[in-house]
């Protein structure tokens, strides 16, 4: 059975002349019509059951035995009047990516027949096979048991006539296998620690949310080039080219006018996102020649980790339709901007407040000073935490690279804002607090809104910038999940705020007026971290000597940020607020050291491929045209002018032997240093062996590489350059 509305649509535009036929109605008619949201469920759930989910979202109350049956009806009923025939579970193993694994809803009765079932039980709980998926030593290859549970809090949704149902996924034993059950843990206590801190401003807020807003770039590459290009389509990076005589220096690309091919494939993708319940709001040309970002409305942060998976799935499928490549890795070109991925992310309320938003009333702004500085000390105090959490092998290359953060974690909440801690730290005055007609934060103190009223620049160079009524984390790599990050932010906030309560219930104990309690925990906690609030250029040079001098950490590779995944502080933080265990952790460290190995492994066998079955073939035969060509003017010319003319070939034949020198050289060293990785056993010693001695040779073979490239006929060589890679329309 298929639903007339997907008759309505037509895709198309991968050349001239074809187009995309839009339903005819208002976005708002269609959005949100692929999900089984709160509408779907009254229409298809019992009132009993539709009360029951909602009290689990809402309150994380189990949902019954008998519900889950009546859920079920109803969510079959739906997707298959949508013209789902398929059903799976929709989960976030450690890989980074989704997984799902399809069932038909039709099952064999007597006389040759079938019909549709879909109980209770296949959609709370399945048990795939686990045997496959990284586990990082918790359970053998050959343990397979693994448990699928579904997520009420995700809305169910349809994609490509099958109905995914959002689900963690655990092990047999249950250590978490995936990202979603550790990022429930860690907002369920944020959401606990943040109430227990707002009851002492408001005892009407009973719920604490995180939200997140990404910002996700990307680039385009055209899909005939990309196949060209064995290094894009192996690695998701280029590992030779140089650089076109125009980039972007010119900055014209940055909010220019969206190229009409790339236009067609935007409205497509968002039609397609909105279908699915994914608010994207924005959409706009990147710095970068053929880079572009879009970017949602906030939404509850789990949901908004899910739509973000969801939206780097329909980037890929619907560029493919347009005869585009999407990139997401961090620096797929050398010289231009790389691609990050913005986490906007806050507290919310459920009296529809935001918790970074400075109020009208002293008390008010009292409770946005608290959090503020309770963020500023979380970060402070797990900023090697924050930096392991986004690093990868694509991230290394954009951290730092003056288009991006650098590595060293720093947070920028303004001038105007700093300066108003420093005054509220050093100052020895008793403020009042109380005064019902005040709009500031305190007396003697300047106005936040005020503050912020006249502070609305950002700075751009910081990887974690207070920006009005939230932090942009802005390290977060473009090809990541949003998942780990949002996992360490809600957790390491939560527990700073724990910490918070407890020293100011100590003060009240001891007959400290509340006011002048959490005041002086303020500015102790402020005193404690002021070092990590840099409001400069973090590109700077005087910025990395600055910080050093700071005692700020500067970890610039993976494998030597990684160490703070295991550090006894992440241990104890970890397992003392209930998230994950030091057995989960490991496991964690011990699979993003594997993957970082694997990565670099890969990109160094792509690049001994081209360069020795590609680059150096080319070379050799031009090089022999050459000669060829030297050899026959000799013939017909006399000697004196033979000199003449000959000599500049003779330099350019020359100049190509030495670079094929060089990168025979190289590969074979490189080569050499990778046998010799391969024989370490100890994850954490192989990946620092291919960081040091590996991948130091990347950029060496480059160079001569894109040396020749300058130097070998146009039409002779192998690979797509990068004024076509970059300029395709």
């Amino acid at each position: 059975m298929e639903n007339i509305r997907f008759k309505a649509l037509s895709f198309a535009i991968s050349r001239p002349g074809r187009t995309v036929v839009f339903p005819n109605q208002k976005a708002s008619e269609y959005f949100g019509e692929l999900t089984f949201n709160r509408a779907a469920m009254r229409e298809y759930l019992t009132e009993e059951a539709y009360g029951q989910v909602m009290n689990s979202i809402e309150k994380g109350e189990k949902i019954d035995r008998k519900i889950a049956d009546q859920v079920a009806a109803g969510i079959k009923a739906w997707a298959i009047n949508l013209g789902a025939t398929h059903y799976t579970h929709w989960f976030l193993p450690l890989t980074g990516a989704t997984a799902e694994k399809h069932d038909a809803f039709v099952d064999p009765v007597e006389g040759g027949q079938g019909i549709e079932k879909f109980r209770g039980s296949e959609l709370t709980q399945q048990e795939p096979d686990a045997s496959s998926f990284p586990s990082g030593g918790i359970r053998s290859t050959f343990e397979a048991r693994g448990y699928t549970a579904w997520d009420p809090t995700s809305p169910a949704f349809i994609m490509d006539r099958t109905l995914c149902i959002p689900t963690v996924f655990v092990s047999y034993t249950g250590e978490a296998l995936d990202y979603k059950t550790p990022l429930l843990k860690a907002t369920w206590s944020i959401d606990k620690a943040a109430v227990d801190v707002c009851q002492y401003f408001d005892k009407n807020i009973t719920k604490v949310y995180a939200t997140l807003g990404w910002e996700q770039e990307y680039f385009l590459v055209d899909n005939a080039l990309f196949l060209a290009r064995p290094d894009l389509v192996l690695t998701g990076r280029t590992l030779f080219g140089h650089s076109s005589a125009k980039d972007q220096q010119l900055e014209d690309h940055y909010f220019g006018t969206i190229p009409q091919r790339v236009l067609a494939f935007m409205q497509e993708f968002e039609l397609e996102a909105h279908r699915l319940g994914i608010p994207v709001k924005t959409r706009h040309n990147e710095v970068a020649p053929n880079q572009f970002e879009c970017a949602p409305v906030f939404e509850e942060v789990n949901l908004s980790i899910d739509h973000n998976q969801l939206m780097m799935h329909l980037l890929d499928k619907v560029a493919r339709r347009h005869d585009f490549t999407v990139l997401l890795h961090e620096k797929p070109f050398s010289g231009v901007n790389g691609s990050g991925k913005h986490n906007n992310w806050s507290l919310a309320t459920n009296t529809h407040e935001n918790l970074l938003s400075p109020g009208k009333t002293a008390k008010s702004n009292l409770r946005f000073l608290t959090i503020l500085v309770n963020i500023i000390k979380a970060v402070h105090d797990h900023s090697d935490l924050i930096r392991a959490i986004i690093a990868s092998p694509g991230n290394d290359h954009r951290l730092g690279a003056n288009e991006a953060p650098p590595a060293i974690i720093s947070v920028f909440i303004g001038t105007q804002l700093t300066r108003m801690l420093e005054l509220l730290c050093s100052s020895d005055k008793r403020f009042s607090v109380h005064t019902d007609h005040d709009n500031g934060l305190l007396q003697n103190l300047p106005k936040i809104p005020e503050i912020l009223l006249d502070n609305t620049d950002r700075n751009r160079t910081s990887p974690f910038a207070f920006t009005g009524n939230k932090f942009e984390f802005r390290a977060v790599g473009s090809a990541q999940t949003c998942a780990p990050p949002m996992i360490v932010l809600n957790l390491i906030v939560a527990d700073q705020l724990r910490k918070f309560k407890l020293e100011v219930d100590a003060l009240i104990h001891d007959k400290v007026r509340k006011e002048d309690a959490i005041l002086q925990v303020i500015k102790k906690y402020i005193k404690e971290s002021r070092n990590i609030l840099f409001e400069g250029n973090n590109y700077s040079d005087e910025w990395i000597h600055e910080a050093s001098v700071r005692g700020l950490s500067n970890h610039k590779t993976t494998p030597q940020a990684l160490k703070a995944f295991i550090s006894g502080q992440t241990v104890d933080l970890f397992e003392r607020n209930h998230v994950l265990t030091k057995r989960e952790l490991v496991a964690r460290h011990e699979i993003r050291l594997e993957n970082y190995t694997k990565k670099i492994q890969i990109e160094s066998r792509v690049l001994s491929d081209l360069a020795g079955n590609h680059v150096i073939p080319v070379a050799i035969r031009y090089q022999n045209t050459l000669i060829e060509n030297v050899k026959g003017l000799k013939q017909v010319l006399d000697l004196k002018t033979y000199g003449k003319l000959t000599q500049n070939q003779m330099e350019t034949i020359t100049e190509i032997s030495e670079h094929i020198d060089k990168i025979k050289t190289y590969l074979n060293e490189m080569m050499e240093a990778r046998k010799n990785a391969n024989h370490i056993q100890g994850p954490e010693e192989k990946a620092f062996a291919y960081c040091d001695t590996v991948f130091p040779y990347f950029e060496k073979i480059r160079y001569h590489a894109d040396k020749l490239e300058l130097l070998i006929d146009d039409e002779l060589w192998p690979l797509p350059k990068y004024r076509e890679l970059l300029f395709t329309r």
